[in-house]
């Protein structure tokens, strides 16, 4: 059977690799940048093992390209007045890959094995506001007392305080539903051979080469538009432009050196969009003259963005006035900005007691090339102001562990949303219980801000919630516990011949059903 998937592997490959693929139901090629961590929703912690799970499993809602919550294996969902007890209905007659029927025992089941006490190397966070849910994960309890069964097709969720935006942590990859174990030795390896309802049925992974899937005709959605589709790794931006350029990729996301040709060459060809991400310098508000307020407002002052903007990053980007992307409610793009203002920025450092200038560190990481670029950039502007800037340059890991520890003054980054609304640029980022490892690199606190989050969590009411979150981004922005810096544009390209894709705001809203190739 092994030895069958990769011979059929290696076909769809040199199909692929043939050049423009045929009109009607043609093979598809994506990409990712480095392979996979797993095929295992459990263990669903990056982009690309995301992006793969959401492929070949269903949650019970799912997102759309441009981040709508929809329906995906529960049909409609219900929740009580006070936000903290919904009822999921699945659809009927859905069946995983290898004909196992799904049941609401097989969600229950799933949602269990994701916070298994000895599951290790997982992000089971979506799932701790279900009651009992944090308890069973560390091992203090036997079960989860918050999901109960109602029948075969109904799942309740209790909850430990109201969450309105419940419903979109169950779109997120972690919570995928996974069949029922097989007995040995029919079970399988979800991490190397995954089982799920999604609209492609894994066929091989050749590791750090290329995955292949095949549409599943049985696909409660309507079955994929292509029979094929492969995903190959390759992990330099310019390498996939050639591979592009000569037919063997459907889709890139064009190189931000490339972004001035692209846009004159094939103008035709591009898709671009406000991505759900922020780029940003965290402040360490705990350490030294960052803990003043007046010091942070300079710095802001003190940094001509949208020149680093124009220069660095092709203009690819919105400038930030607060931490919510322009697509999400509560962003607020009118908000008056710090601006550049470098004598503004050394009469707030004179008044905070700094008018000799200051020394502190960035940290950046060399495998971002143009955030290290816009960190040197960022360095030499400081500078102008009496503000001396060493640049510290570590790996990825090591550059967020200082973070997270709070041993930086400065660290340069990017956040990526996990789930397309305000709350999750936030809570991560400025709730005080999220210091370190929850997002929290600039260690802001304040307790109007801290109760702000809780009551928008809790607000049911969409427009309400909407006016919370946008007060919020004001009183932090105020604040100025980050430089901020922008909200960057994703710019892809698509085969012309390319019908029914659509760049996706969240990584996991394309699954590539719609997509064919056909005439112009």
């Amino acid at each position: 059977m092994r030895a069958r998937s990769v011979l059929f592997h290696t076909a769809l490959v040199a199909a692929a690799a043939c050049g423009r693929p045929a009109a009607g139901r043609a093979g598809l090629v994506y990409y990712e940048s480095y392979d996979p961590r797993s095929l295992d929703p459990a263990l669903s912690t990056d982009v690309p093992t995301g992006e793969m799970v959401t492929l070949a499993f269903d949650g019970l809602t799912q997102f759309d390209p441009d981040g709508r919550l929809e329906p995906a294996l529960a049909d409609r969902w219900t929740a009580s007045r006070d936000g903290r007890r919904y009822v999921f209905h699945l659809r009927a007659g859905v069946k995983f890959h290898n004909g196992t029927p799904l049941t609401a025992a097989a969600v229950r089941a799933s949602f269990l094995r994701v916070l298994a006490p000895g599951s290790k190397g997982g992000r089971p966070w979506p799932l701790y506001p279900i009651a009992g849910a944090e308890a069973y994960a560390a091992g203090r309890a036997g079960d989860v007392s918050g999901i109960t069964l109602e029948g075969d097709s109904g799942v309740a969720f209790a909850l430990t305080e109201p969450l309105a935006i419940f419903p979109k942590f169950l779109a997120m990859p972690v919570a995928s539903v996974v069949p029922p174990p097989l007995p040995p030795p029919l079970a399988s390896d979800l991490g190397q051979q995954p089982i799920g309802t999604g609209p492609w049925r894994f066929v091989a992974w050749q590791h750090d080469d290329a995955l292949t899937f095949a549409r599943n005709p049985d696909y409660w959605g309507g079955a994929p538009l292509a029979d094929t589709l492969i995903v190959r790794i390759v992990p330099e931006p310019l390498t996939r432009a050639a591979e592009f350029e000569a037919g063997r990729l459907s889709v890139i996301e064009v190189p931000f050196g490339e972004t001035a040709r692209w846009r004159a060459q094939h103008p035709d060809w591009l898709v671009e969009k406000p991505a759900l991400r922020v780029v940003y310098v965290a402040l360490n508000n705990r350490r030294g003259p960052l803990s003043n307020a007046r010091v942070r407002q300079a710095l802001n002052q003190a940094v001509n963005v949208p020149e680093i903007l124009a220069t660095l990053y092709g203009g690819r980007g919105v400038l930030a006035r607060g931490a919510i992307p322009p697509a999400l409610g509560g962003s607020d793009t009118t908000r008056r900005a710090y601006g550049y203002d470098p004598a503004a920025a050394r009469r707030l450092l004179a008044a905070a007691g700094y008018r000799g200038g200051m020394d502190l560190q960035l940290w950046r990481t060399a495998s971002n090339v143009e955030l290290s670029r816009a960190a040197q950039a960022i360095q030499s502007q400081l500078a102008a102001v009496g503000v001396r800037v060493e640049l510290v340059e570590r790996d990825a890991s090591s550059q967020r562990e200082a973070a997270r520890k709070g041993q930086a003054d400065m660290v340069i980054l990017d956040w990526w949303a996990d789930y397309p609304d305000a709350d999750n640029f936030l809570y991560p980022l400025f709730y005080s219980g999220s210091y370190g490892a929850g997002g929290n690199y600039a260690f802001y606190a304040d307790a109007g801000t801290d109760s702000l989050i809780l009551a928008a969590r809790r607000t049911v009411d969409d427009a309400s919630r909407t006016a919370l979150y946008r007060r919020i981004d004001d009183r932090v922005y105020a604040a100025a516990p980050w430089l901020y810096l922008w909200f960057p544009k994703d710019l892809w390209a698509h085969r012309p011949e390319l019908r029914g894709w659509d760049l996706p705001v969240i990584f996991n809203g394309q699954r590539w059903t719609h997509a064919r190739f056909g005439e112009r």
